[in-house]
């Protein structure tokens, strides 16, 4: 899609919006035009036209909706016309928030500063922060932080470090843990992660107290150099200091353990348990990768199925990977059983997962399973994103005005059949 503006006409008074009883959308449904944050937080969830992303935005009533819990709603508007390239609206919608009262207050004009970073409008963030003083609004460490997470949003890692200085500088900001955690974080982005450990180091000096965040900032950036041994070290100096370990730390290590095979990372797994640290979702789809990849389908299920006993639920990648993995063996059948559980827990995978397995139900004869596939995605995917679709049912016969007569579903029980190869 080109990233030319549609240059569209943004409400810039609050009072206009609240004068709005119901908004039509092209769907049929209609949007309140107060509505509370959590509803709206709700419909944005599964809302990818951008148009109807900012109806529901504008419809949150400004007086049950304080600035971090309004905050979710902005961006998700944002970041629909972002992708969308529509740049222009995206100003003129956080530009006629300044008109609002609530600008005065540092956190209401910190959300400006991270919706423009988060589209990338890093100019427009850095604006935002430099009018502070013509809205007679604080500048602290807050606003200050989100200016630079804002910096390494817009993939701009080599300017946040003489960001750093200057704005820190310029009006007498002392930065705290945070800020130097951005700056690491700028550095292992960047590739340079014994930049990064220069500053830790900076930190101890000045007595910052070092998160396991910031720890963890540069140990995935050492693991994905291949620097496994630095990182080994730096593991060992966060457990000697007494760093709190989480399962977001762990991850780490098994992101960079599971193509060893299930068994290293399982070994990880059981020393998280040990350390009374929990595995998350993400610690178990490491664990399923791993299966995957090497062909041992039966324990991937089995993981799967002890998740929910383990304390956690599937997500979108526990689905994807189960789905794709299915399909890469030819056990198709088995990835539609997956396909449904991932429909019921409302985590669906991907168009580009999807197609593959509708190839492969409709290469199989497996017409059932492929037109219940089709069906779904037609209901839970946006119009927007479903042209691509009927090239798909084209290309499998399964096209409206084409449809297979054959609704055979044979059992091919050998479409089930596990890979026990390593």
């Amino acid at each position: 899609m080109s990233c030319t503006s549609s240059l569209r006409r943004l409400s810039t008074s609050a009072a206009a919006t609240a004068a709005v009883t119901t908004i039509n959308t092209s769907s049929g449904m209609a949007v309140a035009a107060s509505m509370s944050i959590s509803q709206a937080k709700s419909k944005l969830r599964y809302e990818f036209d951008p148009d109807k992303a900012l109806e529901i935005y504008n419809s949150v009533s400004k007086d049950n909706s304080s600035p971090a819990s309004s905050h979710f709603a902005q961006e998700v508007a944002v970041r629909r016309l972002a992708k969308s390239c529509r740049f222009s609206d995206i100003e003129n919608l956080l530009e006629s928030h300044k008109s609002d009262p609530r600008i005065r207050e540092e956190p209401y004009l910190s959300t400006l500063i991270r919706s423009f970073g988060s589209a990338g409008m890093f100019e427009q963030a850095l604006n935002t922060f430099s009018q502070m003083e013509k809205y007679g609004t604080p500048r602290t460490v807050l606003s200050f932080n989100v200016l630079l997470t804002a910096c390494n949003a817009c993939k701009l890692y080599e300017k946040v470090p003489s960001l750093f200085n200057e704005m820190s500088t310029k009006y007498n900001i002392v930065p705290d843990k945070i800020s130097y955690g951005i700056v690491i974080k700028s550095y292992c982005e960047a590739g340079s992660p014994e930049k990064g450990m220069a500053i830790l180091r900076e930190m101890e000096e000045k007595g910052l107290e070092i998160t396991a965040i910031t720890f963890t900032t540069i140990l995935d950036a050492l693991y994905k150099l291949g620097r496994s041994d630095e990182a080994e070290k730096l593991w060992l100096e966060m457990v000697s200091k007494g760093c709190e370990l989480d399962s977001a730390v762990y991850n780490v290590k098994i992101m960079n353990a599971h193509d060893a095979g299930p068994e290293r990372v399982n070994d990880i797994i059981e020393e998280m348990k040990e350390k009374g640290v929990e595995p998350s979702t993400v610690s178990y789809n490491y664990l399923i990768t791993s299966y995957c990849k090497a062909g041992l389908m039966e324990g991937a299920r089995k993981v799967y199925e002890s998740l929910r006993q383990n304390g956690c639920k599937p997500n979108v990648g526990t689905f994807r990977t189960l789905v794709r993995y299915s399909c890469e063996r030819g056990q198709y059948k088995r990835a539609y059983w997956f396909f449904k559980d991932s429909v019921k827990a409302k985590k669906i995978p991907n168009l580009m997962t999807l197609r593959s397995l509708v190839e492969g139900l409709v290469e199989k004869k497996y017409m059932e399973e492929a037109k219940g596939l089709l069906r779904t995605v037609k209901k839970k995917f946006p119009p927007n994103s479903l042209n691509e679709w009927k090239e798909v049912e084209a290309s499998v016969g399964l096209a409206p005005a084409a449809a297979s007569s054959n609704t055979s579903s044979p059992d091919a029980d050998e479409d089930d059949q596990d890979s026990t190869a390593a």
